[in-house]
């Protein structure tokens, strides 16, 4: 197989890594065998870290396309990591999780996932994204503060829960930092 300069197969239809694997994303449906896989493991990881699983509620609709999306990052052909994005509000969508299996850790895939999640929902319309993580998920602030993510109001299920992260970017590269931008309030911050 032959390589392009970006790291991208000459096909476009994957990306090679350092070590020449190929990772494709696809979309899955929310409640497919290999993204509740997944999805399981993202779990036990809630479990391993908090002492409990994430309690907010997900429904799997809402992570069908246009609305949403659930995407599966294979390493040649074995799921390695995924990643969805919901609507949040008008024009603002959720990130959740994103979760890189340890076998995968540290070749960039989370990086990949979020690029896509990112750009299909500008894509698809879409102008901000927030997210909700936590203080005991060091390796997941480092990756959103590198990707220009900041403080946003807390929502949701955690929104007063000592610990939880509530982080949130512009997908125009504007700032989400402080609820305001250029002294208009945001509608992300619900």
């Amino acid at each position: 197989m032959r390589i392009s300069g970006d790291g991208v197969t000459p096909d476009g239809t994957g990306h090679v890594l350092p070590d020449g694997r190929v990772v494709r994303l696809r979309a899955a449906g929310y409640d497919s065998p290999v993204a509740q896989q997944l999805v399981a493991a993202v779990q036990q990881e809630y479990v391993t870290r908090y002492g409990g699983p994430d309690e907010a509620v997900v429904d799997p609709a809402e992570f069908v396309p246009p609305e949403g999306l659930f995407l599966v990052a294979e390493v040649d052909g074995e799921p390695g990591a995924c990643g969805a994005w919901r609507v949040h509000a008008p024009g603002v969508v959720e990130v959740k999780r994103v979760y890189v299996a340890p076998a995968a850790r540290r070749l960039g895939l989370a990086g990949l996932v979020m690029d896509a999640l990112e750009s299909s929902a500008a894509q698809a319309g879409h102008r901000a994204v927030v997210l909700n993580s936590g203080d005991r998920q060091p390796e997941a602030l480092a990756l959103y503060a590198a990707r220009g993510y900041g403080p946003v109001p807390g929502y949701g299920v955690y929104a007063d829960s000592p610990g939880a992260v509530f982080l949130g970017k512009q997908l125009d590269g504007g700032d989400l930092t402080g609820g305001q931008r250029t002294g208009e309030e945001q509608s992300w911050a619900s």
